[in-house]
């Protein structure tokens, strides 16, 4: 078995896709009209699979995110990503370096779920791994 993606309740479909995009996501498919909502997939450039579904339905506003403590997003160049982002007018935290040769950045999605950008050290595999807590 295998996580396959997050599914994410969103207040307004275009308002998060325009984050969401602007964070570096793709649509690749919408489902429109299921029990839940319409849902909209989203992928990053580098995953060969959807990570990210978006979750609408006007009748259903987000009124607490606090079920989800945050998503993570690596990137290869967290400077550079946080130039994109603040180009795009998104705001992010200061860059954090948490462990040998890891940064990090914070930002918060128009929903109020907050994001957590990761710079691995190179060499290090492309996600977390028992490695990390040996």
């Amino acid at each position: 078995m295998r996580m396959l993606h997050l599914g994410l309740r969103v207040s307004d479909l275009e308002r998060s896709l325009a984050f969401y995009r602007a964070l570096g996501y793709a649509v690749v498919g919408t489902v429109p009209e299921t029990g839940f909502g319409s849902l909209t997939m989203l992928q990053l450039p580098d995953d060969p699979f959807v990570s990210l579904e978006l979750v609408h339905d006007p009748a259903r506003p987000v009124t607490d995110t606090g079920a989800v403590n945050h998503l993570v997003v690596q990137t290869d160049d967290l400077d550079a990503t946080l130039a994109d982002l603040a180009a795009a007018g998104l705001d992010t935290e200061p860059p954090a370096d948490p462990g040998p040769g890891i940064r990090t950045s914070w930002l918060t999605d128009p929903d109020g779920y907050r994001i957590e950008l990761v710079q691995w050290p190179t060499g290090h595999a492309a996600g977390m791994t028992a490695a990390d807590f040996a």
